[in-house]
């Protein structure tokens, strides 16, 4: 296995697995991307979270919003027209019907989230996720979890686009790590189907 290679001129390690992931830097040009990031700052009631780990809980490091099909989905606020907009935009570049979108709010190098899969069973054995970022630039990580040596990295650069498809969180896993750098505040939008 390769040793990371950071980077291509496409924002990612040499050697990363086409048929696991899928990236685009320029879904929005840059305008759009600065408008869509304050606008997503701004106007989303972000919330912070609380997880459980070893009998004790801890609040996760990023705020989150959740947005869907309300009648359908519980928990989940109706659907603004930025969010639909851009559903129907990574709708067509993944070739799949989405019904909520995941928001993450990234507010500086210390938030993040750790090593995990999202496998969780309302999404099916083989989930289909499209992602796309606003703001600072951060490096996206994955495993595999056979092998913790054998990893890739993709730069998820302002405007850009990620499929994670059918596969990718069975046998891989993916976080956006801490940094000890200044970072600027960054929003992300995971696109998932719930079933």
């Amino acid at each position: 296995m390769e040793q990371l290679s950071f980077f291509s001129e496409a924002g990612q390690s040499k050697g990363l697995p086409q048929e696991l992931l899928e990236y685009r830097t320029d879904l929005f040009d840059a305008a759009a991307s600065d408008r869509l990031l304050i606008k997503f700052i701004q106007e989303t009631p972000w919330k912070q979270t609380t997880q459980k780990l070893w009998d004790k809980e801890y609040l996760t490091p990023r705020l989150t919003c959740w947005y869907g099909e309300t009648e359908r989905i519980a928990g989940t606020l109706p659907w603004t027209q930025e969010l639909n907009s851009i559903r129907e935009m990574v709708e067509e570049l993944a070739g799949i019907k989405f019904n909520s979108v995941l928001l993450n709010y990234y507010r500086d190098g210390n938030d993040s989230v750790a090593w995990h899969s999202d496998k969780e069973s309302i999404m099916g054995s083989q989930p289909i996720i499209a992602s796309v970022s606003f703001g600072q630039v951060r490096n996206f990580d994955i495993r595999r979890k056979a092998d913790h040596r054998e990893k890739y990295s993709v730069r998820l650069e302002h405007g850009s686009f990620l499929l994670m498809k059918a596969g990718l969180q069975e046998h891989w896993e993916h976080r956006i790590a801490k940094s000890t750098k200044p970072m600027k505040p960054r929003v992300n939008l995971t696109f998932r189907l719930v079933i």
